[in-house]
């Protein structure tokens, strides 16, 4: 069985099973968290052949409380790249997984001001046409128009945003066609996250629930079925 991990450096992750602290990792490494196996809304283990080419999907990784982005750019993304967090640590990111290397995850929390899908409305999403704010092909904040190129490691192409948006490090099992989420490489913003949002994510999750490790699995949806509302611009 052949499999690609999409990783930073050659660690394994098989012994990750434990979460380190918030505030563990001082450098640019990659953040090894447990593994949690990605599935449909039924519950069924998600195909990677599946997902539809350039649509907005969501899942919560690594915490129950914190949203990602699972997007297939319909193009292989097969080349490193470099980035820098705001803090000026370099850190790498290894491209695309899947079939076609053309499947890519990012946190969903936008790098400037922490704004992230909620089931109610999504200032930020994976934009595949132009706009007057932005080119295509990109993921975009309305918020404060902050604009993440996805094809290169979440880099910021415009706006006030400091630093690219995390990257979701994914294991891809290529006899299965199935996907995991391992950890995280870039600048985590978690902690500043769950201070900003204590009692939205409380009455959300549940007091305390929202930084809970999302265990085994995690679903998948699309974004117009997570949210009622996404913000074009």
């Amino acid at each position: 069985m052949q499999r690609r991990v999409f990783l930073g450096t050659c660690a394994a992750v098989s012994g990750a099973a434990g979460f380190p602290a918030l505030s563990a990792w001082a450098d640019a490494a990659p953040r090894f968290y447990g593994r949690a196996a990605l599935v449909d809304p039924v519950g069924a283990a998600l195909r990677a052949r599946s997902l539809a080419t350039e649509t907005n999907y969501v899942f919560q990784y690594p915490f129950v409380g914190t949203p990602c982005f699972l997007l297939d750019l319909g193009r292989p993304v097969a080349g490193s790249a470099t980035l820098k967090r705001e803090d000026g640590m370099p850190y790498e990111w290894r491209g695309g997984v899947g079939p076609a290397r053309s499947i890519v995850a990012f946190s969903a929390i936008c790098a400037h001001k922490l704004a992230y899908p909620t089931r109610d409305v999504s200032f930020i999403l994976y934009q595949r046409a132009p706009s007057t704010n932005s080119a295509a092909q990109v993921i975009h904040c309305c918020a404060e128009h902050s604009v993440y190129d996805p094809a290169a490691g979440a880099r910021v192409v415009a706006g006030p945003a400091p630093q690219p948006l995390a990257a979701i490090l994914l294991d891809y099992d290529a006899a299965k066609d199935e996907l995991a989420a391992v950890g995280t490489v870039g600048a985590e913003q978690f902690e500043a996250f769950f201070r900003k949002y204590e009692f939205k994510l409380a009455m959300e999750y549940g007091e305390g629930r929202a930084r809970r490790p999302v265990g085994a699995t995690t679903q998948v949806k699309e974004l117009a079925q997570y949210c009622r509302q996404t913000i074009q611009c």
